[in-house]
């Protein structure tokens, strides 16, 4: 990482569709140095080549890890050097069948969820010592059909559509409970849907989608660079608009949620 006094930015996902569209347009803000974060090596490379190229900043570098192993995320942050002043989780999977992971987790929730969850707790110290600091958490309007008693779907029938749903209600309860957690530290944390790209992931849903990568990346990006990114917390963003969000007004539930997440 260069030592420069760029504001620092994470993007996980970022070889995917969104992801990389998020990662490129925040590299061509100015004063911005840019790491993506992802588990293959060769797409992160030709990733971090892509980038430089249409930004021409060149303070754009990458990581590995697995965000659906908490192993492999405490792995990274002990890793990690120096500020981070902007943390965007992001990625995403949805397998058409029932996986688990090589820690026994079932693999949508433990990569959508519990990966969003590990990294923003694995990382807060840095963001503490950066502050003032935000994270956005990429979630979805297809949201809803949580059940705190089967996260994993170990007693559903297992569709990854209710199970992509699942997550990112999850994703957005979550934001709630990490905003009133960090407030006091000047870390901000917020949620959005991306907008509908065609990506491996929407495919995987069953969907094409009618917006392009750039497009879709928008919300995240604002709330990345723009200053109500800082300004507000524990929100929920469509299109660049604030939206009321359902899921985080049971604060009873959402700390249930929190509480589940720390059991793994």
């Amino acid at each position: 990482m260069s030592t420069n006094k760029k504001s620092v930015a994470l993007v996980t996902g970022a070889a995917g569709a969104i992801g990389r569209a998020i990662a490129r347009n925040i590299a061509a803000q100015p004063g911005f140095e840019l790491i993506l974060l992802c588990r293959n090596e060769n797409k992160a490379e030709q990733a971090v080549a892509e980038i430089q190229q249409a930004t021409g900043n060149i303070d754009v570098g990458y990581e590995l890890a697995d965000l659906s192993s908490q192993a492999s995320i405490a792995a990274f942050a002990e890793r990690w050097q120096g500020s981070l002043h902007v943390l965007v989780n992001n990625a995403a999977v949805t397998p058409r069948s029932r996986e688990e992971t090589a820690e026994g987790i079932e693999r949508q929730f433990a990569t959508n969820v519990l990966g969003y969850f590990w990294l923003t707790r694995a990382l807060t110290g840095r963001l503490k010592e950066s502050a003032p600091a935000r994270v956005i958490n990429v979630a979805s309007y297809w949201a809803g059909d949580l059940d705190l008693n089967d996260l994993e779907f170990k007693h559903r029938a297992y569709h990854n559509g209710e199970a992509y749903r699942q997550s990112k209600q999850a994703d957005r309860m979550l934001t709630v409970a990490f905003a009133e957690r960090l407030k006091p530290y000047d870390i901000s944390v917020n949620a959005c849907h991306p907008g509908d790209v065609n990506s491996r992931l929407s495919n995987d849903l069953g969907f094409g989608g009618h917006e392009s990568p750039d497009e879709g990346a928008a919300t995240p990006v604002w709330l990345a660079t723009h200053p109500v990114g800082a300004e507000r917390t524990g929100k929920y963003f469509e299109h660049g608009q604030e939206r009321t969000c359902p899921f985080g007004r049971n604060r009873a539930v959402v700390e249930a949620l929190y509480e589940r997440c720390l059991w793994y």
